[in-house]
């Protein structure tokens, strides 16, 4: 097998959707109808399933346990079987909320809005002329309660762009429940059409949002960065979309504490720009600075990291 192959092999975007279509529907055909209460047995099964199989993503939620607890120096969060499997209910757990979200059950009073930094007065702006901004997200938590902060901007338009082929599955079944607010972007790459079309969005007032903590497969934009003591590889395209496009650069987390949501927004870059010839190492600063506050919420929820693969480059070697 080539490098290029096994490199493929690895990447997150090639391990094949281990859910079944039709059991995914089952799910939400009884969450919906009959309630969590009476779901609780069945799902807990189904986590089962892909726990004891699922032999790779437990070694990865192992590996990121055991990199937080030696970097925040918390011998409570290594990892045992406990943990790990505790891990893989708090994604099921989160896959229901997103049902819940996506289907108009999750309300705005159940979510809770920290913005110190006024984001959303500035989201809300936009309605009345402005230009839009960026807000880069996390796997770290439940992105898709960001369908709460197109609520809280009074139908701001929010684009999200993302990477279809690996949501594939989950995108139908979203769609079946009838989501209409967000607009979703396929991004394969920043061609000179997207960036127009990007750009002409801002300009409209809408909104962009993207998740900064995975690397697309046929990107290969994306720089080396410390996280949680061990070298890792993140995306260069968030940085380099908004050095580009000029747009301010906002931070957007959402992470379920006490069983209630919670949108944390921070701003993170005003001006995004990088002198002649110091592109790259302008955007190595900023992935490093949001590496560094991404490690920074892992340690609020611990269990809602929901990378399930090999994160570091040391684990690729």
């Amino acid at each position: 097998m080539s490098e290029a192959q096994l490199a493929t092999r690895r990447h997150w975007s090639a391990q094949r959707e281990r859910g079944n279509l039709l059991l995914m529907r089952f799910t939400a055909f009884v969450a919906r109808n009959c309630g969590r209460r009476l779901l609780s047995p069945l799902l807990h099964l189904i986590v089962l399933y892909f726990f004891l199989t699922g032999r790779r993503a437990r070694h990865s939620i192992s590996e990121y346990l055991e990199r937080l607890a030696a970097w925040s120096g918390r011998s409570d969060l290594r990892p045992t079987p406990r943990r790990v499997f505790a891990q893989f209910m708090a994604f099921a757990d989160c896959l229901l909320d997103r049902l819940d979200v996506w289907r108009g059950a999750l309300r705005l009073e159940q979510v809770r809005l920290l913005d110190s930094d006024g984001l959303r007065a500035q989201l809300l702006a936009t309605r009345h002329g402005g230009r839009g901004q960026l807000l880069v997200g996390t796997h770290l938590g439940n992105l898709d309660v960001c369908r709460a902060l197109a609520e809280l901007g009074e139908q701001v338009p929010l684009n999200v762009l993302v990477h279809t082929h690996h949501v594939a599955h989950l995108n139908r079944l979203l769609g079946e429940a009838g989501e209409q607010r967000m607009r979703l972007i396929q991004v394969s790459e920043l061609d000179a059409a997207l960036m127009l079309d990007l750009s002409q969005r801002l300009e409209r007032g809408e909104w962009l949002a993207m998740a900064g903590d995975r690397v697309p497969l046929h990107d290969g934009r994306r720089v080396t960065v410390d996280f949680l003591g061990r070298p890792a590889a993140f995306a260069q395209g968030p940085w380099l979309l908004a050095g580009l496009l000029g747009c301010p650069v906002n931070l957007m987390c959402c992470l379920k504490i006490d069983s209630r949501y919670e949108i944390r927004l921070e701003r993170f870059l005003d001006t995004p720009a990088w002198q002649r010839g110091q592109r790259d190492a302008t955007i190595a600063g900023w992935a490093q600075r949001y590496a560094d506050r991404l490690a920074q919420w892992c340690l609020l929820a611990p269990q809602q990291w929901f990378n399930f693969y090999p994160y570091w480059e040391s684990t690729d070697a």
